[in-house]
């Protein structure tokens, strides 16, 4: 090995795999937009004009299902190390059914509002349910990326893939999975504490 060549194994930096840095960078700019949307939704109740209503409790029933999701994904990460493929593919089955499960519940605290004469938009809409509906809306659809890529993961698993060799995917799908179950619990609380 000539000199040139370890100098610049040496100058690799953190050490991380591309695509773990790449995840890092999209998880700090989704922090840092919901950052935006709940300092937003602060300096808008605090000018007036802000209609009080009450939170679904299906958001509650959501934030276990979502809890217990993240669990799962631990667990199937667990397995993967221990090679223990089986349980990997059970771990990530949960996982999806209990992400879809959350979305579905998610769906329907979307009638819930509407039936409590909560909208998006129109003559009746209040800043206040608007900012509800965009913040649900888009952790929505960052958790329907987070399926897609636990299902692009879960189908590694199935052709054997994913072991305690090559754990970069679901370890990547992991961190991206916990990421989402904790931003959905942070924006619940943010919302049962200021609302």
């Amino acid at each position: 090995m000539n000199p040139s060549e370890t100098l610049s194994e040496k100058e690799v930096g953190l050490g991380w795999h591309p695509k773990r840095v790449l995840l890092i960078l999209l998880i700090f700019s989704i922090v840092m937009m919901f950052a935006a949307f709940t300092s937003g939704y602060i300096v808008r109740r605090d000018e007036g004009n802000w209609r009080e209503f009450d939170l679904p409790a299906s958001l509650l029933i959501n934030s276990i299902l979502i809890a217990l999701s993240s669990a799962s994904m631990q667990w199937a990460y667990f397995s993967a190390r221990k090679d223990e493929i089986n349980r990997v593919k059970i771990g990530m089955i949960v996982t999806l059914v209990l992400g879809l499960a959350f979305l579905v519940g998610q769906y329907h605290s979307f009638g819930d509002l509407v039936a409590g004469n909560t909208y998006f938009g129109g003559a009746d809409a209040n800043p206040s349910g608007s900012f509800v509906y965009v913040l649900m809306g888009v952790h929505a659809f960052h958790l329907v990326t987070g399926l897609i890529f636990l299902a692009v993961v879960l189908r590694r698993t199935l052709n054997y893939q994913v072991h305690s060799r090559a754990l970069l995917s679901i370890g990547n799908a992991t961190l991206y999975w916990h990421f989402l179950g904790g931003l959905w619990l942070y924006l619940y609380l943010f919302l049962l504490l200021n609302h």
